[in-house]
């Protein structure tokens, strides 16, 4: 067989067909300043308009070789959707990621819109998918994300008063939960309707670090199942932090792909989830910036044997990155990715 497109290798990989080597991509935000600079743009830039978006997220593929293209690049387009006021520092100078100042204050301030996903930057995001679409959806992949429900209560509530509310207002909660269930479900939609290949859910914080695995089996995984029941495939669930103790119950919500970071045991990852993708764990910051390629060329050989299907970063890869790191991570990906992985068949 000839040697497959970016987009049939990512494609493959998902429908656990045979591939040829290892696909370089990710579920988690993926946009460099190199290609950004490249493009004579501001990082605010990026953020604003469809154009600049899809821009910066194929420059970014092109650059290091990777066989996706991924959007959005910051959190806070679906809280700016609902209501509240996205600050996009578009006057700072370098890498400044947008943010949320001011929060609502309780449960019952929260308010979705009906129509949100026409409000804020939301288009720009729809826009954004639909240019990659039209520019490189026959030859690559196209991927995007979304917050899961508890990660996203932290984004329209102070995440410290969410989690003191879990402890002492548990319904206020769970009703909050039970509210973002459906929006996030309609968004993954609307997301593959513009021309999304895959979405992941990143549900940041309720890995075990933050959240006591207790909270899981009631708070967590019956939330997870509801939105990945309403999702296509192909869809992945990402938790960053360690996921040891809670590896089965996230492969219980019905994602097609587990997404983990370098502080979960890989081997162990392997053993608890069967035949289900496996996606990790390079660390996105310190690989990317300051490991030599020996460390690169080890670590990502590490992942490899430890079973993962496909090794991609375990968070947002860090935009101010080291060109010679990045192009080597993904050089080592395909050429160990070569090698057979448990779940997935190669040439």
């Amino acid at each position: 067989m000839t040697e497959l497109s970016s987009r049939e290798r990512v494609l493959n990989l998902f429908a656990h067909k045979p591939i040829d080597t290892m696909p370089c991509f990710s579920g988690q935000g993926m946009v460099s300043m190199p290609a950004i600079d490249a493009l004579g743009l501001q990082f605010s830039e990026i953020h604003m308009t469809a154009e600049n978006m899809a821009g910066a997220a194929i420059r970014t593929m092109e650059m290091f070789g990777f066989d996706a293209a991924v959007v959005p690049f910051d959190m806070t387009t679906v809280p700016e959707a609902f209501g509240l006021k996205a600050e996009l520092y578009e006057t700072a100078q370098g890498l400044k990621f947008p943010t949320i100042p001011k929060k609502w204050a309780t449960v019952d301030e929260v308010r979705i819109p009906e129509d949100f996903l026409e409000r804020g930057r939301m288009p720009v995001v729809t826009k954004a998918i639909r240019l990659l679409r039209e520019r490189i959806g026959q030859t690559h992949a196209i991927g995007t994300w979304i917050l899961g429900p508890f990660t996203m209560a932290g984004l329209l509530m102070d995440p410290t008063q969410i989690m003191r509310m879990v402890k002492k207002q548990r319904a206020a909660v769970e009703e909050l939960l039970d509210r973002l269930v459906m929006p996030i479900v309609m968004l993954a939609g609307h997301y593959r309707e513009a021309g999304a290949d895959y979405v992941s859910i990143r549900e940041m914080s309720t890995g075990t670090d933050l959240l006591s695995p207790k909270m899981w089996p009631d708070l967590i995984q019956p939330r997870l199942r509801k939105v990945f029941a309403g999702m296509k495939s192909p869809k992945v669930l990402h938790i960053c932090g360690s996921t040891d103790m809670i590896m089965e119950m996230m492969n219980d919500c019905g994602a097609d792909a587990i997404s983990v970071d370098h502080k979960t045991s890989l081997t162990e990852s392997r053993k608890k989830i069967g035949d289900t993708l496996l996606f990790g764990d390079y660390d996105g910051f310190g690989l990317v910036k300051e490991a030599s390629v020996g460390e690169i060329r080890e670590a990502i050989k590490k992942s490899i044997d430890a079973g993962v299907d496909a090794v991609w970063p375990g968070c947002d890869i860090w935009p101010d990155v080291n060109v010679g790191n990045m192009q080597a991570i993904n050089r080592a990906i395909k050429e160990f990715g070569r090698v057979p992985s448990p779940a997935v068949p190669r040439l």
